[in-house]
């Protein structure tokens, strides 16, 4: 199992966000997390990107516990994500917004930048060429040179999704990847999720579209005021009638 979360449960000043929450992701799997806002879904994120601590429970990824990790450590475990607000360097290159998501692997430490060894040349070497590869992949290659903060909205997240890849993730968590998306770059970006998982990442994503939900993922996990409600292949979330209440609306069918 490439992902666990065991009993997880997080407090913010006696609120609870999560309520001894148990998740498992298998390896190549494309796994969506929903729910009502509230219900405790970026927490849950922030929980297994490091960002945020359990008040109890653990997290495991690949057998390995990473319960409270620094991000930088879950990231060289092989973890990667974007966030639902945009975080590009909009005044940095479309390339250097790239090589930024590599830089965490790299070797040559604090003193190969300053002296400039042969070491870290080669790894920028290295990571430039990754980047244009990415950049290929994701359709941006003729933008390489651009600031990113010109780009139009929809590029602006294949390019955080290229800055995530540059990571060499095994496990990609996307944080509502087409929210301020119309309807054909939803398409587009869900076309993308399905190309970076055949490239063998794993896709962990939060997403309020619902026809990209049921169209991509392989299972669903809904979450209501923090614990975890239903779980289930889209065709099953379709008929189960405490999801349908919770989170779909008594009258919407999918």
């Amino acid at each position: 199992m490439l992902l666990k979360l065991q009993g997880v449960s997080v407090s913010f000043d006696g609120l609870k966000a999560l309520e001894n929450v148990d998740i498992t992701l298998p390896e190549g799997m494309i796994k969506s997390l929903i729910g009502p806002n509230g219900a405790g879904k970026t927490t849950l994120f922030n929980v297994i990107s490091g960002l945020a601590k359990p008040t109890e429970g653990r997290v495991l990824f690949q057998d390995v516990d990473i319960t409270g990790k620094p991000p930088f450590q879950v990231s060289q475990r092989g973890i990667a994500r974007t966030f639902q607000n945009i975080r590009l360097f909009a005044h940095m290159s479309v390339m250097a917004n790239v090589m930024v998501g590599g830089h965490n692997h790299t070797k040559a430490g604090v003193s190969g930048a300053i002296f400039r060894t042969s070491g870290m040349r080669r790894e920028e070497k290295e990571l430039r060429e990754k980047a244009l590869s990415l950049l290929e992949f994701v359709g941006l290659a003729e933008c390489a040179a651009e600031e990113a903060g010109s780009l139009p909205y929809g590029r602006q997240r294949l390019l955080e999704l290229a800055r995530g890849l540059a990571a060499s993730p095994r496990l990609l968590l996307l944080d509502e990847p087409t929210a301020g998306m119309n309807l054909t770059e939803s398409a587009m970006l869900t076309r993308m999720i399905g190309k970076i998982r055949d490239l063998g990442i794993t896709i962990f994503l939060v997403e309020h579209h619902m026809k990209v939900v049921m169209g991509i993922s392989d299972q669903v996990t809904i979450l209501d005021h923090g614990v975890k409600i239903g779980e289930g292949t889209p065709e099953e979330i379709k008929k189960d009638e405490k999801v349908i209440r919770a989170y779909l609306g008594e009258k919407r069918r999918y």
